[in-house]
């Protein structure tokens, strides 16, 4: 290791910056954090795990892939921590 380069951190990430990486229902990438406060809708992996390593301070082990549906969800009533999954979007919506 370099001399000038930063060691590498002793810390374990905290809940909130644990990022999940899956396919909503329409098969688009989403990730979100375990807060439920950031997060997004990406068209490739890659960029999905991109932006969850750059949100999460480039640390792979605070990004989970989850297997099932996970659904983009800013709207929480009850803060539990995790994020939807297995609970679609209605297809349909509602207009006012």
């Amino acid at each position: 290791m370099r001399k000038d380069a930063e060691p590498p951190s002793t810390n374990r990430p905290s809940a909130a910056n644990f990022f999940y990486i899956g396919r909503n229902s329409r098969g688009a990438w989403v990730v979100q954090d375990q807060s439920g406060l950031r997060g997004g809708l990406f068209i490739d992996r890659s960029e999905a795990l991109r932006f969850a390593l750059f949100e999460n301070g480039r640390r792979p082990q605070a990004v989970l892939m989850v297997p099932d549906v996970v659904e983009l969800d800013f709207n929480r009533v009850a803060n539990d921590g995790q994020p939807k999954i297995g609970t679609p979007i209605p297809l349909e919506r509602k207009v006012a």
